[in-house]
């Protein structure tokens, strides 16, 4: 099982992980939608398409843009539609 861990809490686990560009890739689903923070953010990858945020909220400490996922990505990044994945000091193991 792998876990997303932040600030000492759980925010996302699942056996259902997609590794690209050493970032693990997290079904939606299994990640705690009471953790989960809308973001303004946006970026773009050239061959994954444009990335949406959300910043992470955990006993009412926030990481912002800590989570990201592409709503439509790019065919060549079609394994990561759903997901999420994190960083900025969130322990992925």
């Amino acid at each position: 099982m792998t876990t997303a861990t932040w600030n000492g809490t759980v925010v996302a686990e699942s056996d259902d992980i997609v590794t690209v560009e050493g970032n693990a890739y997290f079904p939606r689903e299994s990640v705690r939608e009471d953790v989960l923070r809308p973001s303004s953010t946006h970026t773009t990858c050239p061959w994954k398409g444009e990335a949406s945020y959300y910043t992470l909220e955990v006993d009412g400490q926030t990481n912002p843009d800590a989570a990201w996922y592409y709503p439509q990505p790019k065919n060549a990044a079609k394994e990561i539609t759903g997901r999420v994945a994190f960083w900025r000091g969130v322990e992925v193991r």
